[in-house]
């Protein structure tokens, strides 16, 4: 036997469970197929790397089994991730909705920090290795990968499967996982990309592609869920926060609906205008609330030139839907290239909540986003893959 484990995946849960194997003594090597590791935690948050969020629970995931995380997230906890990146120098600062990013730090520091200890501890992460073939025999697993234009072999009794999902193809993400589960029998629920931009087609994509890059306050909602963060238009549709939230949520064929004025009642708005100036134009009005550029491409909607006090009941009705219950149904979204996550991904029930072990195959884990477990946006992804890369390695 070479090591106590093969970890394949250089990500943020591989990373993880290297550093906390080592912290137990144990030896493994991390295998990943680009030039470096961490290469999706590099450009996490525009380079920044929303690291967790202080509010995750499992309630903030997606899975056909929502109480699968709860068992990683009491062994590994928030604080806990907090008080790890502490330790190394990288101290958390909320930028809005329980996101932390690192105060004065970026992500080039929080995969330094993985580097280092892994350094320090002789845990080898050998990059530029594509693995190609996974044999079991006599409670060893034998791994083959290329590394230039040698194939070499490593072997364990133990494997982790940290290989990531199908998002950003061009970071080296792959369906490696998915492939090496289906061939061992395992069940894969249906994926799909995740906190992605929906697209727009048809008669209103010319009114979409006017406003790109103009950004709107919003509630967005479908009949599951609403999220509260700003939406952006794109010359190909709906980008932003909420729209990526609301994302992981949407199925192909269906609306959503788009408050562009929460938590205030634009007709009540309206009939306390009338009252002190009923001669102030509906453009004027709406201009207190939005970009002038947003409340001009209203104008095909809405009669933005009449008064206040001149506007009749059916276009108060009208105002009332446009401003509340803005109806759009997208065409689709922008595939993994855009996609910040995958949803669905291995089935759960295929494994143990408390070990992450493959129920099937003694030996083998699975963990962060290649198992059908979908976080919202804002750290939530982070917290999953450090708790199962932490939840593994109690096991190797």
């Amino acid at each position: 036997m070479d090591v106590d484990a093969i970890i394949i995946g250089a990500g943020a849960c591989g990373l993880m469970c290297a550093v906390q194997a080592g912290f137990l003594g144990k030896r493994v090597v991390v295998l990943e197929k680009n030039n470096k590791p961490g290469a999706k935690i590099l450009i996490s948050g525009g380079g920044r790397c929303n690291f967790t969020n202080q509010w995750a629970t499992a309630d903030q995931f997606i899975s056909a089994n929502p109480h699968f995380l709860k068992s990683a997230f009491t062994q590994w906890t928030v604080e806990d991730t907090i008080n790890f990146f502490e330790t190394y120098g990288i101290i958390g600062k909320e930028k809005t909705l329980g996101q932390l990013f690192p105060e004065n730090k970026n992500a080039k520091d929080v995969v330094e920090v993985f580097t280092s200890l892994c350094a320090e501890m002789g845990q080898e992460i050998r990059c530029n290795a594509d693995v190609t073939e996974i044999e079991q025999t006599d409670g060893f697993f034998n791994v083959s990968y290329n590394s230039g234009e040698k194939t070499k072999k490593i072997t364990a009794t133990k494997l982790v499967i940290a290989s990531g999902g199908l998002p950003i193809p061009k970071m080296g993400a792959s369906d490696f996982a998915l492939r090496f589960a289906r061939k061992q029998a395992l069940n894969i629920v249906e994926t799909a990309p995740a906190l992605v931009p929906l697209t727009i087609t048809g008669k209103d994509e010319d009114w979409y592609a006017q406003l790109s890059g103009n950004s709107v306050f919003c509630e967005v909602s479908n009949d599951l869920i609403s999220f509260e963060e700003n939406i952006l238009f794109t010359h190909w549709g709906l980008s932003g926060p909420a729209i990526l939230q609301i994302s992981s949520y949407w199925r192909r064929g269906e609306t959503i609906n788009i408050d562009l004025l929460p938590h205030q009642n634009i007709l009540e708005i309206i009939e306390e205008e009338r009252k002190t100036n009923g001669k102030t134009l509906l453009s004027t009005l709406l201009n207190r609330f939005y970009a002038k550029k947003f409340t001009d491409a209203l104008s095909k909607f809405l009669p933005l030139t009449k008064t206040v006090a001149d506007l009749s009941k059916t276009e108060m009705e009208t105002i009332h839907r446009t401003i509340h219950e803005f109806k759009v149904k997208p065409a689709g979204d922008k595939g993994y290239d855009k996609a910040e996550v995958m949803r669905g991904g291995i089935d759960t029930n295929e494994i143990s909540s408390k070990t992450l072990e493959c129920k099937k195959i003694p030996g083998l884990y699975f963990g962060g986003e290649c198992m059908d477990v979908t976080g919202w946006l804002g750290g939530y992804n982070f917290q999953w893959a450090w708790a199962s890369g932490y939840v593994i390695a109690q096991q190797l």
